[in-house]
């Protein structure tokens, strides 16, 4: 499953063209790279000239997702679905979703972009594992410029891309939200699954399967 990252600061704190360099940086080491932006607008257009969306797929984002008030990516209406489950549902395949918004996802390392002192966000949320900034004084571990995205993404690279975990064999959503299994849990479930699929004999050369389940139809 994708490792995740949310860039997060008030607007025009700097966050799209910080995004937008570190994609590009992130491609340049051969990642696949998907980019989800979260706005409180509505009416948007995306994916055109100008736009936030435009500079994410301009930068090499393999997927960028829109999520507003009104509408999300493919225009469907947003159910409310939190970052988490958006990453895990629809780019199972990248191998690092960035966030941009999303200053109160639960459990999601949060990088800070600020440009006023005033409008600091560290002290109000949780997870913020670092900071980008052009001012002076700025106390933490991890503290970068606006013009270091070389830097970020290596720290990306570092903190959630090299030397990960086993690579998951399946991923158990409930209600949108991704529950932890054991290994040995997950080569059972996927086992018997890929067992039941097989002998359907509807694909010659199955490499991924999905399985949703309505449990209110079951308990009917």
């Amino acid at each position: 499953m994708s490792s995740i990252v949310t860039f997060i600061g008030w607007h025009d704190s700097g966050k799209t063209t910080l995004v937008k360099q570190v994609v590009a940086e992130l491609k340049k080491m051969g990642y696949r790279v998907a980019v989800i932006k979260s706005s409180n607008d509505s009416g948007i257009q995306f994916d055109t000239p100008g736009t936030d969306t435009f500079m994410h797929k301009q930068a090499g984002a393999d997927s960028v997702m829109l999520v507003a008030p009104d509408q999300m990516v493919l225009q469907t209406q947003n159910s409310g679905l939190s970052l988490r489950t958006l990453a895990h549902r629809y780019f199972p395949d990248v191998d690092i979703v960035i966030g941009e918004g999303f200053k109160t996802a639960k459990k999601i390392p949060k990088i800070e972009v600020f440009r006023n002192r005033d409008q600091k966000l560290r002290d109000e949320v949780h997870g913020v594992i670092a900071v980008a900034t052009n001012l002076e004084g700025v106390a933490g571990n991890y503290v970068f410029r606006l013009d270091e995205a070389p830097e970020i993404a290596l720290f990306i690279e570092k903190r959630f891309l090299v030397n990960k975990e086993g690579k998951e064999v399946m991923a158990l959503l409930v209600n949108g939200n991704k529950i932890p299994l054991k290994g040995f849990i997950q080569e059972a479930l996927a086992a018997t699954v890929y067992g039941f699929v097989k002998t359907l004999k509807c694909h010659s050369d199955i490499k991924e399967i999905e399985l949703r389940i309505q449990v209110e139809d079951l308990e009917k």
